[in-house]
């Protein structure tokens, strides 16, 4: 798709021209006259849109020219944008042929890898396109770029980088829109093994292993589904052996019609998405291995189907968890709790982990508190907290943290088991649901949980989103290893 050069063609149909107030835009001649440029370039700096569009050039035979003011002042997401502006527009006019040139920027900018990586990784985002199952093949996408540089090295490192996060991101997106009658537990599986050949070290737990281990919160989700039921490990080595790797765990349901205490039919088919925690972890895995992180980390997920068969777990069930503890089933909708109970305790007693970061589109509170604008972050360690929080913004994949107190953990108390799994009696269905996980971390590991149910599945299109998955989380947690573990 990307074609570095340090030449200007002529036989692109778009051209992005990358400018701020000290640029210097003589070397454009041969498309357009200085006086032209110059004028051009100072309307685009101080455009609050960040761009103007030429669709003429006085003594000029060439055509659709764009402005774009890059301000070296910026936050990363916000150039992210701009490199997803720049998709929209060149897609708005249904042009596939692009250049973007950087060698109009001053040297200062030009040479921030930062700034230029920024902008790729926003325009391989905004560049997304999922059709599978259309039988004509009508790709949206953008397949011809050329980037323009003196300085091709900068260029190529910051490409490689954009393209190690956008393999992730893409990874999730694809896992989350993929329809449930393909992507069932066992199907998961086979997407989760081709991981390999990136370099992750895959383990498969199927439900012999599972009952032999006593996951029996996990199987009892799973257990009214003709589909079986999996845990999927994935493990990157990229640091020395006795470092202790970070763990990251996924809460898969790959289809939820909420069991015995069955959804309404509105809008259920949106819980093929109910495995975004899931499709993160993969997809996060994925671009540590693809980029070589120099950490160690284990992503586990839990890969089962919530159905009301004959044999379907009941309200009123009493289930023994891995850890030791047993669960009374109030609701079978809360099912997503039951399977994150049972990995979060392997992970916590098998890895050994520095922290444990799980994902879940756990409760549908969440997006009657934060929206579809920030996840909701819950944590028994401050400094773990703090560093999601403060990446989050980098990224605009912001979390906002939540309170946990030993008042909410009494509403989830049961009376014959050692705690139920819903809290009907006092309201708080996000912090409570937090509260029920934080029971199965038993050694005080740094835990952190992310409701991730308002921010996985996008139904308006943004500046660098399409509709549909957003990926959410691979960025976030990419950087939270990036700038804290490696």
């Amino acid at each position: 798709m990307f074609n570095i050069s340090t030449k200007y063609s002529q036989n692109s149909d778009f051209r992005a021209i990358l400018v701020n107030k000290s640029s210097n835009l003589t070397n454009l001649g041969s498309f357009i006259d200085s006086k032209s440029a110059n004028d051009l370039k100072n309307k685009a700096s101080k455009n609050k849109k960040g761009f103007t569009f030429v669709s003429k050039i006085k003594n000029s035979k060439f055509n659709n020219f764009y402005f774009f003011n890059v301000n070296e002042k910026k936050i990363d997401y916000e150039y992210q944008d701009l490199g997803g502006l720049i998709v929209s527009e060149a897609s708005s006019l249904k042009k596939d042929r692009i250049e973007i040139l950087f060698d109009t920027l001053p040297q200062k900018i030009k040479n921030n890898k930062k700034i230029i990586q920024n902008i790729l990784v926003g325009i391989l985002s905004k560049n997304y396109f999922f059709n599978n199952y259309k039988q004509k093949k009508q790709s949206k996408k953008i397949t011809n770029i050329s980037l323009v540089c003196s300085n091709k090295n900068i260029i190529k490192k910051a490409l490689k980088y954009a393209e190690s996060i956008n393999t992730g991101v893409t990874e999730t997106r694809n896992l989350v829109t993929t329809p449930p009658n393909i992507l069932n537990p066992s199907n998961f599986v086979n997407q989760v093994k081709k991981l390999k050949k990136n370099g992750l070290k895959i383990e498969i737990l199927d439900e012999t292993k599972l009952k032999k281990l006593g996951m029996n919160a996990l199987l009892g989700v799973g257990q009214g589904s003709s589909n079986k039921s999996y845990v999927a490990i994935m493990k990157w080595d990229g640091a020395k052996k006795n470092s202790k790797p970070l763990g990251f765990v996924g809460k898969g349901v790959c289809f939820d019609t909420g069991g015995i205490s069955l959804k309404p039919a509105r809008f259920m088919e949106e819980m093929k998405y109910d495995m975004a925690g899931a499709g993160t972890v993969a997809g996060l895995m994925k671009t540590l291995a693809v980029r070589k992180a120099k950490v160690n980390a284990v992503g586990i997920i839990g890969l089962v189907e919530n159905m009301p068969d004959g044999n379907a777990q009941r309200p009123g069930d009493v289930v023994k968890s891995y850890s030791g503890k047993s669960i009374e089933i109030f609701n079978t909708d809360a099912e997503g709790r039951l399977v994150l109970a049972d990995i979060l305790t392997y992970t916590e007693k098998r890895f050994k982990p520095k922290f444990i970061i799980n994902l879940a589109t756990l409760t549908g509170a969440i997006i009657i508190s934060l929206g579809n604008e920030y996840a909701g972050l819950f944590s028994n360690n401050d400094q773990l907290a703090e560093r999601i929080n403060k990446v989050g913004y980098k990224d605009n994949e912001k979390a906002w943290r939540l309170p946990l107190n030993k008042n909410f953990d009494k509403l989830i108390d049961s009376q014959i088991a050692d705690v139920q799994n819903i809290n009907y009696s006092g309201g708080a269905g996000s912090i409570t649901a937090a509260q029920f996980l934080q029971r199965f971390i038993l050694n005080k590991t740094p835990w952190a949980h992310l409701d991730i149910a308002g921010m996985a599945w996008n139904k308006k299109v943004t500046k660098t989103i399409p509709v549909g998955a957003t990926g959410y989380g691979v960025k976030l947690l990419n950087r939270l290893v990036e700038e804290y573990y490696e």
